[in-house]
């Protein structure tokens, strides 16, 4: 068992039993670090998508697979455990100690936000962003992107609803089924050769990559430890070119396999802190996860090289035609600046202001998706909720930190690697 409750004496048969309690030592941060992985492990047993990566201690897992904790006891749990974090951190004079009962108190709190929420406890969408990642995304109404839509219906011209006539427009851009491995694996093998240009990843990692269906995300990384990675594509509807090079660094290199490598050596291994053993999906940790991962397109692919690599590499393993490339590429710019509009649905639809119809429409009108990608981005809301966040304002963020000062490309490739060698959260990004 590995969460040690005080001893209980009890009397039987009506005689009394003289005893003196026993003594337990006062825990220390690395056995709360081992009761904080059963109590995220216990959690895992009543919320599939709770625990995203788990390499730690096997011991661990059988311990909450066994004791299966209802959530009410491991909300008791998490308490009294940030109750003792707080004691440790009154004597705490050293500077990563204090570090690491942050971190781990901040986990604890999504910890309880997360059981909440399980629970149907109602939280609005801003408050419960700040309790699971430490961040609230700023609030746009429709007239911020309307702007932008100009631009859009300016560049395409034509007549007919705008997502309709962006749906017609990207259609030749569509990776034929057939062709979309040769095309994942030329961008991520780019991917990775532009990043161990500049960052050192463990001798032994590695990832493998999987097609696969019926799923609320596009991408995903489901890290197995020892440096390895899962990487699964969904394919439930078209992938544009573009997309390859998108997932290959946002899931592989430099994103989550990059980012988890380097947890795993320098944070778990080298620094002895057991509860990175653990990637709790609904923790701050997301929000540099997800930021970074967005982040490291731009920094691998700066400029028009993406473009160049794309359109004399992608388009022709994928048999495309590049002669409206420009024009392409040109619309991406601009419905990248309409991402927050996702946010937007997210808030009122999970506020319960809006109805998932509505939801669907605002994301048709204000992405100017079709209605089955916005259809696929509501069930991402029902799974995840606030968790969208973490993808345009966490990019932001990190954004913002990495390229502060005018920084040059190596000293962003420098502040980027020690990032995802560190256990910054948002607050530490401001």
């Amino acid at each position: 068992m590995i969460y040690v409750l005080p001893l209980v004496f009890l009397a039987s048969c009506g005689q009394r039993q003289d005893a003196s309690p026993e003594i337990l030592p006062a825990p220390n941060l690395d056995s709360l670090a081992r009761d904080y992985l059963f109590l995220e492990l216990s959690m895992g047993l009543h919320d599939d998508g709770h625990v995203d990566a788990y390499f730690g201690p096997e011991d661990i897992r059988d311990a909450a697979n066994s004791s299966q904790l209802p959530l009410e006891e491991i909300a008791v749990r998490a308490a009294r455990m940030r109750a003792q974090l707080a004691d440790i951190a009154l004597q705490a004079e050293d500077e990563l100690a204090r570090i690491r009962i942050d971190g781990l108190d901040g986990r604890l709190v999504a910890l309880e936000t997360r059981i909440a929420l399980k629970n149907g406890d109602p939280l609005d969408f801003d408050e419960e962003s700040r309790r699971l990642f430490n961040a609230v995304a700023p609030d746009h109404g429709a007239g911020y992107f309307q702007t932008i839509l100009d631009q859009i219906d300016e560049l395409l011209g034509g007549e007919g609803p705008l997502a309709d006539r962006v749906d017609r427009f990207q259609q030749p851009f569509v990776i034929p089924p057939e062709r979309l491995g040769d095309v994942f694996d030329a961008a991520i093998a780019e991917c990775r050769r532009r990043t161990i240009a500049h960052i050192d990843l463990p001798d032994n990692e590695s990832f493998s990559i999987e097609f696969v269906t019926n799923k609320p995300w596009s991408g995903y990384n489901w890290y197995q430890g020892n440096s390895h990675s899962l990487i699964q594509v969904n394919t439930d509807l078209p992938i544009f070119v573009s997309r390859a090079i998108d997932l290959g660094c946002h899931e592989g290199y430099p994103g989550h396999h990059t980012y988890n490598a380097l947890l795993e050596k320098n944070i778990v291994q080298d620094r002895g802190w057991i509860e990175f053993s653990l990637y709790p999906l609904f923790s701050p940790q997301s929000l540099i996860a997800e930021g970074s991962g967005n982040y490291g397109i731009d920094l691998a692919f700066p400029g028009e090289e993406r473009i160049r690599f794309e359109r004399d590499v992608l388009f022709p393993l994928a048999g495309l035609d590049s002669a409206e490339a420009d024009r392409y590429y040109e619309l991406q710019a601009l419905l990248g600046k309409l991402n927050y509009a996702g946010n937007e649905a997210a808030r009122d639809y999970l506020n319960g202001t809006i109805d998932r119809g509505q939801a669907v429409q605002w994301l048709v009108d204000y992405t100017l998706s079709s209605p089955e990608r916005a259809r696929q981005r509501t069930d991402f809301y029902d799974t995840y909720r606030s968790y969208v966040i973490n993808y345009n304002l966490g990019k932001d963020l990190v954004a913002d930190y990495i390229e502060r000062d005018d920084a040059d490309t190596s000293q962003r490739w420098r502040r980027f690697e020690d990032l995802l060698s560190s256990v910054m959260t948002a607050d530490d990004l401001k």
